[in-house]
């Protein structure tokens, strides 16, 4: 049993989403002018909310990408009111957006220091090159993600598509350095 409870903070959930028709994003422009268009630049529209703090990237295709959420409902939500919005706008969507959550990014603290270069010995899959990067990459199999492993104890866990995903992968983790004494408590 690890000697300490590790701090999880989902920092952002990526959500795809497709209304599955053509949408006319310079009709959205008109009626939403606070969002933002340069189809020179890049071929979607940004469509940011408040509530939740989150930006939708919406395509012609009626595909769009939902990033800044903190939690996989909060992604859902918002790509929800943002359809809504859009309806409201009198925006013909005929279909519910299907939502899909793409990856889920988190901060994770173990509460002690972690000895890289022996865990970079030690772990399967794992790299580390502190010249280039000063943390461990570890691909983890199952769930499949990518943690981010800092001597200040420190994770970051990416790749994930489900909150309890997250969990497994920095228990799984966690269990592992302590099981081979790569975890330095003062």
């Amino acid at each position: 049993m690890p000697q300490t409870k590790p701090i999880v903070s989902v920092v952002n959930v990526v959500a795809s989403a497709s209304v599955d028709q053509k949408m006319d994003l310079n009709e959205i422009t008109k009626k939403f002018p606070e969002t933002e268009y340069n189809p020179e630049q890049f071929p979607g529209l940004v469509f940011r909310l408040t509530k939740p703090k989150t930006a939708t990237l919406i395509f012609r295709t009626g595909k769009m990408v939902c990033t800044g959420a903190k939690s996989e409902e909060l992604a859902i939500a918002a790509v929800n009111t943002v359809v809504q919005k859009l309806r409201k706008a009198k925006i013909k969507i005929k279909k519910d957006a299907i939502i899909s959550i793409q990856n889920i990014v988190s901060s994770i603290s173990l509460g002690g220091k972690i000895h890289l270069e022996k865990s970079a010995r030690t772990l399967p899959r794992s790299m580390y090159e502190p010249e280039q990067f000063p943390g461990l990459i570890h691909r983890m199999l199952d769930p499949k993600t990518v943690m981010l492993v800092f001597a200040s104890g420190k994770l970051v866990c990416t790749g994930a598509k489900k909150e309890t995903e997250v969990y497994r992968s920095v228990h799984n983790l966690h269990s592992l350095l302590e099981e081979k004494n790569l975890m330095i408590y003062d």
